[in-house]
């Protein structure tokens, strides 16, 4: 009898936890019931208006897509790294991160990071950081900085290129 009566209450108590689970959101603020939308894509876009998070500007101005196709700094440094297979691209946090990567020695590999500090055309408007990783045959890794030569010359190409953009942008909106 005891048996039954113990797993009668552990039965109404799942019952009472799974209906609780059930019963709608509640606002924090007001009170009332939470209407949760189903659309993912609405929802998502609701929450990256209230919570802008854009180091490039105000997000409400102008849309992802247009961001990346009016930003030369940011489009000059994936064509510059086009070559290397890309780990993260993150324009909303204003980071290019590539994936190890060796041309012709496999034992020893390249990774990128590129951090945006401005959507200016400067040249501190963007961070190099690089690594070397290098693996003998008993997959030993060592992994260290490249050399801050290795670093500017490649932000000087970005930047170069970018400015190319920035004037051929220019000439097509004179049109």
């Amino acid at each position: 009898m005891r048996y039954l009566s113990l797993n009668f209450f552990l039965s109404f108590l799942l019952i009472i936890i799974l209906v609780s689970n059930c019963s709608p959101k509640k606002n924090p603020v007001t009170g009332e019931d939470e209407i949760i939308n189903p659309n993912v894509n609405e929802r998502a876009r609701a929450v990256a208006d209230k919570n802008p998070i854009f180091i490039f500007g105000d997000n409400k101005k102008s849309s992802s897509s247009e961001f990346l196709k009016s930003n030369p700094l940011w489009r000059a440094s994936l064509k510059s790294l086009d070559f290397i297979p890309l780990a993260s691209v993150d324009f909303s946090g204003g980071l290019i991160i590539t994936d190890w990567y060796s041309e012709n020695n496999s034992e020893e590999e390249i990774k990128i990071s590129v951090r945006f500090l401005s959507s200016e055309l400067k040249s501190d408007s963007i961070t190099i950081v690089s690594h070397k990783r290098i693996c003998d045959q008993k997959n030993k890794c060592r992994i260290s900085a490249l050399s801050e030569k290795f670093n500017s010359e490649l932000k000087e190409v970005i930047i170069n290129s970018a400015r190319v953009m920035a004037i051929e942008d220019k000439k097509k909106e004179n049109k």
